[in-house]
């Protein structure tokens, strides 16, 4: 028989005693507020995964989900948990091509989408053998939750094995097509419990939740550690400066990417006052400029945390909350490094040819432990590719390990950009770029921003007798891409820089622009 070892049942024995206390105070844009008790995320979840079961669906079944942030959203991940199914959740801006290749790739049972979009999502989603299509929106309402409300609102929790699957979050690869990162109870579980002690959670920490859940960082990250510690949330559905700093009176733990620290830093009431209450900030998902850790400290007086993970391995090297005697007790958090591998976490850096490097040398950073995802969805070549022979996923990124252990990022080996927190993989834009009518061939490279933090330029080569025109092509993607894949700007160029080998030399592309919005 399989151990009951569901992450939902962990966190739910996490709940607090008094079941009537505020879980989740949801602050709308006008200022008001909906609140949720501790009680009402057990009981609503509980319907949800009743009407999953109601539907008989094969066991660990998919059910993919592309809506607006709220409450109900991360009711729906808890009872797909609950349910022993396993969730699919799609960024907000995935248009219909986008959608349609992950539904077919994924063969979800059940698919979730907002209101609005019901037409053309359903169509694709029936069409590629989907069960059920269910609507949910942002103000409660949607089929999803009028069909939950005939379900019984107690729920028995499915059993699963650490080795189950609970989720697929699919990351999209460097050839340009998609891949489905499997992330099982036991990677989610460990992880959870680990970040609880290293961060120091502590009784009566409330944490101010203002980011996307349709990835690590918001779904896994800052929702596992709210209720793996009995944490109340403030729950903002967007992100609004003013809104969240003046919420700090009544929180302790703010998690963010560096866009959104660079945006407070912006409003004129970010002072020490505003943040005296506040225990730690976090920050990842993207690289975070020196300048913008120093004027935080400044303002605030707080030292932002920041921290390394994947897709495909939750969080792997944080800096640390306090001084830690384990590191003699001097570690501290260093600005530019993403501190120390977790407890149980692996980390090595290995040169182009497989060796170990030397202490503070630059090379490839590889990785292991319970957090790491067993592989891709349908994909075990991929798979195989990207672990080594004893048994390490291989990140893809460059950096380098320190004498004191502080491992910092340098570069990533697969040009990826990440935008405002975002991964843009040049490749898949690249594709549709030369799709477009008189396009020859193109490049994309990321480049600093002062706002996103790196964002895509596109330089373009028309075929011979074509006449392009920047602006209409950048307009041409937009129907295409999620607006975060979109170039910032585009150039048209006779040609593009190759090495003796044919390769497109990117780095000049790289240099060359690297300006562009920082001058």
């Amino acid at each position: 028989m399989p151990s009951d070892d569901n992450l939902f049942g962990a966190l739910r024995a996490a709940f607090p005693a008094d079941l009537e206390a505020t879980a989740v105070e949801a602050i709308g844009a006008d200022g008001h507020s909906l609140f949720y008790t501790w009680n009402d995320l057990d009981r609503a979840s509980a319907r949800i995964a009743n009407l999953l079961d109601s539907l008989n669906l094969p066991a660990g079944s998919r059910v993919a989900v592309q809506v607006e942030k709220s409450v109900e959203a991360m009711l729906l991940y808890l009872a797909t948990l609950r349910a022993g199914h396993v969730f699919l959740p799609l960024n907000t801006a995935y248009q219909s091509a986008e959608i349609e290749y992950f539904i077919a790739n994924a063969e979800p049972a059940v698919v979730v989408c907002a209101p609005a979009n019901f037409g053309w999502v359903s169509k694709i989603a029936f069409k590629a053998g989907t069960q059920s299509v269910f609507t949910l929106g942002d103000d409660r309402s949607g089929t999803l939750l009028d069909r939950a409300a005939h379900h019984s609102d107690a729920h028995q929790c499915v059993a699963r094995t650490a080795d189950d699957l609970a989720a697929i979050l699919y990351t999209s690869g460097t050839t340009g097509r998609s891949k489905g990162a499997m992330l099982t109870h036991g990677n989610l579980l460990s992880n959870a419990q680990v970040l609880k002690d290293y961060w120091g959670w502590q009784e009566g920490d409330v944490l101010i939740h203002a980011l996307p859940i349709f990835h690590v960082h918001g779904l896994f990250v800052a929702i596992h550690g709210a209720l793996l510690n009995g944490s109340k949330m403030l729950w903002f559905a967007k992100f609004d400066p003013a809104a969240v700093i003046t919420r700090m009176r009544d929180a302790t733990v703010f998690m963010g990417v560096p866009t959104l620290y660079v945006r407070m830093l912006a409003d004129a009431r970010l002072t020490r006052a505003a943040t005296a209450k506040m225990r730690l900030f976090i920050s990842g998902s993207a690289p975070m400029l020196l300048e913008t850790h120093h004027a935080w400290q400044e303002r605030t007086g707080h030292t932002i945390l920041e921290r390394y993970g994947m897709s495909e391995t939750i969080m792997l090297t944080s800096n640390p909350w306090q001084a830690d005697a384990a590191h003699g007790g001097q570690s501290q958090r260093r600005p530019g490094t993403v501190g120390f591998p977790l407890p149980g976490v692996g980390v090595r850096v290995q040169t182009d040819a497989g060796e170990p490097a030397a202490v503070g040398e630059i090379g490839n950073l590889e990785v292991r432990g319970p957090n790491v995802f067993p592989g891709y969805w349908r994909m075990p070549e991929k798979t195989a590719q990207e672990f080594t022979a004893d048994g390490w996923f291989k990140t893809g990124d460059v950096g380098r390990i320190d004498e004191l252990g502080y491992v910092s990022i340098v570069g990533r080996s697969k040009d990826l950009i990440i935008s405002g927190g975002y991964n843009v993989y040049p490749a898949e834009v690249e594709s549709f770029i030369n799709d477009l009518p008189g396009v020859n061939e193109s490049a994309l490279v990321g480049v600093p921003h002062p706002d996103f933090g790196e964002v895509g330029v596109a330089v373009v080569v028309p075929k011979p007798g074509a006449e392009l025109e920047p602006q209409a092509l950048i307009d041409a993607l937009k129907g295409q891409l999620a607006n975060f894949k979109i170039p910032k700007r585009c150039f048209i160029v006779q040609e593009l820089p190759r090495n003796t080998m044919g390769k497109v030399q990117k780095n000049l592309l790289r240099d060359q622009h690297q300006q562009l919005f920082t001058a």
